[in-house]
């Protein structure tokens, strides 16, 4: 990737990033209920109008739309995405008590994502239309076909209750406990990307070049190995890259089901608490996680691709 087209790309990232946060601030300004009432809740214990409205006053909420805005992004530009309601401490601080959860599960899931569907996808592709392909088929559209709460509730009952393989909550970010989360986000990223892989790698063994190669008698592991997945590749990067960036924002539901302490978890209860400036700390990280993986990903293409890095140079 040439200097000005990361230039160009940052610029865009950059515009991007001010649009996610003008959007994110305007969404929490008119969402129904009041931030207020949620920080005052003590049980029921009645809070006189006046404390209310100090309240109001000292977080800066009685204040027009474009002010609080300006006020949010002058802290954003110095590191600070303000104080979080539920938790009484910096935003910061609190995003990154759930980001080690979170990393932890995507790297565990993205690993068994590539150790099964990888081999499952060339091999499907390899032997097409035998027993191996239409059972690697037959799988992946089952596990693409159910919902990942209920996958992780089945593992829960299997191999967390009756089994007693795994622990049935989290709680602590060690491998016992990551396990069977992980393995749920794997099911479905796996029948996805082990469809991809064969769908990638069956195009490339229909081009003329294979049959070249094979009529000049290179054996077909060579061709495959040497030829044909590399330039599978570049597509199926791609899809991780989604993939990662998914993984990263915290899948809310599978860290809801497991008791999971990432940022997915922490996410939803700030929904539930109208805990505003976590909730638009966390919607930030996600655009910032996209952004930087999609320029990953693109930067990656050059060095798969040398013929790419070739154009750009001229």
């Amino acid at each position: 990737m040439g200097r000005k087209e990361l230039l160009h790309r940052l610029g865009q990232m950059l515009v991007t990033l001010i649009g996610v946060t003008i959007l994110t601030f305007g969404l929490t300004y008119i969402a129904p209920g009041d931030a207020v009432d949620a920080i005052l809740e003590t049980g029921d214990t009645l809070v006189s109008a006046e404390v209310v409205e100090q309240t109001r006053h000292e977080l800066g909420l009685d204040q027009p739309f474009h002010i609080q805005y300006l006020n949010w992004l002058t802290g954003l530009l110095h590191g600070d995405m303000g104080i979080s309601y539920s938790a009484k401490m910096p935003v910061v601080d609190r995003m990154l008590l759930g980001a080690p959860g979170t990393l932890a599960l995507t790297g565990i899931a993205i690993v068994m994502m590539l150790v099964v569907s990888v081999p499952a996808g060339i091999a499907a592709a390899v032997y097409r239309n035998s027993f191996i392909d239409y059972l690697s088929r037959v799988l992946s559209f089952l596990g693409v076909s159910m919902p990942s709460f209920w996958v992780g509730l089945l593992m829960l009952y299997i191999f967390g209750l009756k089994l007693g393989m795994f622990p049935i909550s989290g709680g602590e970010v060690d491998l016992r406990h990551m396990v069977l989360p992980a393995a749920t986000l794997s099911v479905v990223m796996i029948s996805k990307f082990t469809r991809q892989v064969r769908t990638a790698v069956l195009e490339e063994l229909g081009k003329d070049y294979v049959t070249g190669a094979q009529a000049r008698g290179i054996p077909m592991n060579k061709i495959l190995w040497h030829h044909v997945l590399p330039n599978a590749c570049l597509p199926l990067v791609t899809l991780l890259g989604t993939y990662i960036g998914w993984l990263l924002g915290g899948v809310a539901v599978v860290e809801m089901v497991f008791a999971w302490p990432g940022l997915g978890f922490m996410a939803v209860r700030a929904i539930m608490t109208r805990d505003f400036p976590l909730l638009m700390g966390f919607v930030l990280w996600i655009a910032i996680a996209y952004m930087v993986i999609n320029l990953i990903v693109d930067a990656s293409y050059y060095i798969l691709n040398p013929r790419l890095k070739k154009r750009g140079g001229e």
